[in-house]
């Protein structure tokens, strides 16, 4: 198959479309007992997504602009849409969300600014995969804690924390070398 950047219609961006759209069955479960299995299986689907949509991409040659574009969006789209709900029903800290958002915000910000002023496009980088992965995790662990280690939500969202701040510097590090070569 020829690679084609400027392709929308692809399986790995109909992958990425899926998760975004998983926020919404994963939030109705949510608000009911006896879904728990459920949320749990969505919610890891989503996760694996993450995995699978970049896989199926590079596997078929098929790694586009648009799912360059996609795929953090549908990550941001369904953590936000699910931490949303659990900070409003004070199931997970309100704080995480506002910082995830405005980093969030930073990243987009400046991506939107190079792709209109240059040819630059931002990839994804395995620190944000991982937070996204780690954020998940904290997000399982936050609706169903283990008792057995009552710190480890904490934990593993001050892991994620950290994951989230390390891929924004590298980000931010990614607009500077860009700015610099736009001003040469």
């Amino acid at each position: 198959m020829l690679n084609n950047s400027t392709r929308i219609a692809t399986l790995a961006n109909f992958i990425s479309l899926c998760r975004a759209l998983m926020a919404i069955p994963i939030i109705y479960t949510l608000n009911y007992d006896g879904y728990e299995a459920v949320t749990f299986l969505l919610i890891l689907a989503a996760t694996l997504s993450d995995a699978l949509d970049g896989w199926v991409a590079r596997k078929s040659g098929a790694v586009t602009n648009f799912g360059k574009w996609i795929d953090p969006m549908a990550d941001f789209v369904c953590i936000v849409s699910v931490l949303g709900y659990l900070s409003l029903v004070d199931r997970f800290p309100g704080w995480f969300l506002l910082f995830y958002v405005i980093r969030h915000f930073i990243i987009s910000v400046s991506a939107i600014y190079f792709l209109n002023n240059s040819d630059f496009i931002l990839s994804a980088n395995w620190w944000g995969k991982w937070s996204a992965g780690v954020t998940s995790f904290a997000i399982i662990l936050y609706i169903w804690p283990w008792n057995a280690f009552p710190r480890l939500k904490e934990l593993v969202l001050l892991s994620s924390t950290f994951l989230l701040i390390i891929s924004l510097i590298i980000y931010t590090k990614t607009f500077y070398r860009e700015y610099k070569r736009l001003n040469l």
